[in-house]
């Protein structure tokens, strides 16, 4: 995988979370975002954003704040930028009784406490940043 060449890579559950978190974090992006279980590894390329986290099980959560409930596939690809996500693959939010990949997220900036998440569809959902805390 050419995509994946000059990679930092973590293994492991706790080092492989602690990665997601502090790209998160740098990114500005909010830390409750990726609810990972069980992560076998995570790996990010500085020079082009591309990120990957493989976990052992697919993971389905609830964001209460939004009544949202988000699935994350064994395998999620991105690239990330400064307060956004691009080319997301491998999340899915429950929207009635579809499940449409999201491919985009972006956090405002200046930042107005809102997240925009956007599905190969061409749908955009805007929620508060606050929903995807850590924690929630």
């Amino acid at each position: 995988m050419a995509e994946r060449e000059g990679a930092v890579v973590k293994k492991g559950h706790e080092e492989g979370l602690k990665m997601a978190v502090a790209l998160l974090e740098e990114f500005g992006l909010p830390l409750g975002l990726l609810p990972l279980e069980d992560v076998i590894e995570v790996g990010f390329v500085r020079d082009t954003g591309y990120m990957w986290i493989s976990q052992r099980k697919k993971v389905e959560h609830q964001f209460k704040k939004i009544s949202k409930q988000v699935s994350y596939d064994v395998e999620i690809t991105a690239y990330v930028k400064p307060k956004g996500i691009k080319k997301l693959k491998g999340v899915k939010a429950k929207e009635l009784m579809l499940w449409p990949p999201v491919n985009e997220m972006t956090v405002d900036d200046p930042p107005t406490g809102k997240i925009h998440f956007k599905s190969l569809a061409g749908v955009t959902k805007t929620f508060s940043v606050d929903a995807f805390a850590a924690g929630q």
